[in-house]
């Protein structure tokens, strides 16, 4: 029992310490706990323009804590975007190395590089490069992540290089992006911690663009962002994205999005 309660107290005070820093549209320099698994089940629901029709595209994903510097998720893609019936589009596979820790007390600093390789088989007509969803391609970045007490503050730079999707022909001059992200996020409740079932709310807001070097285009998106980690394993996202400019043509200039995420901790030696 007395071992038991350790283990929970552990993951308590681990998930708590950086509950601010799980960021909604974005991924912090920050891993999940070794040896764990995280399911989610991620919702987008994306007007389309000059139309009535709203996109809806389901994207289940795995997370998985390797190792306390490795990270693995595994996502899977479908929607009625490029037809009228839903069908199954794609995936993405994305791996982290955190090769930076600097620990004080309420205070830390992580440094983080990733990458990710992306099949999918949708027809390509927008400019955007999308990993998630509508580009077969790949991506690498380097994300950085400072916790300061209550607040979390990330910065991520990432280049992204879209390849041929199985029967449709990609613009070379629309085949690069480099992509630039600021994410903040800040601790609501609770005030003060009593015990590992207390639920965490926290509040986001997150900067997010890419520029197409070759011609130029570019667009810059905001997110505000609300989260609620129940019992330290469950979690809710809810977040509204929004562009602020830019001359891309995209899927949707704006996306409601919805988040279930479930954690299974130390499930193996």
């Amino acid at each position: 029992m007395l071992r038991k309660f350790l283990f929970i107290f552990c993951i308590f005070v681990t998930q708590t310490a950086i509950a601010q820093e799980l960021f909604v549209q974005t991924e912090p320099a920050s891993n999940m706990p070794a040896k764990s698994v995280g399911l989610r089940l991620n919702n987008r629901f994306m007007p389309e323009p000059n139309s009535r029709h709203i996109i809806y595209r389901i994207n289940p994903e795995v997370m998985w804590g390797i190792s306390k510097k490795w990270m693995l998720h595994l996502n899977l893609f479908a929607s009625d975007m490029m037809q009228p019936r839903f069908k199954f589009e794609g995936l993405v596979i994305y791996a982290k190395f955190r090769f930076l820790s600097v620990d004080e007390v309420h205070n830390h600093f992580r440094l983080a590089a990733y990458g990710k390789a992306s099949l999918n088989d949708n027809p390509v007509r927008f400019n955007e490069i999308d990993l998630y969803g509508n580009n077969s391609g790949f991506a690498g970045g380097l994300v950085a992540t400072q916790l300061l007490h209550k607040l979390a503050l990330s910065a991520d730079l990432s280049y992204t290089k879209a390849t041929n999707n199985p029967g449709a022909e990609i613009n070379t001059t629309q085949s690069e992006a480099i992509g630039y992200i600021f994410s903040a996020g800040y601790l609501i409740l609770p005030r003060n911690y009593t015990g590992y079932d207390q639920t965490n709310v926290n509040l986001y807001i997150e900067l997010m663009g890419k520029n197409n070097p070759a011609n130029s285009q570019n667009y810059l998106d905001i997110a505000p962002s609300i989260q609620f980690i129940i019992n330290s394993v469950t979690r809710i996202d809810i977040s509204y994205r929004r562009q602020l400019s830019g001359n891309m043509s995209r899927a949707a200039m704006e996306q409601f999005f919805l988040r279930l995420e479930y954690n299974l901790f130390n499930l193996y030696k």
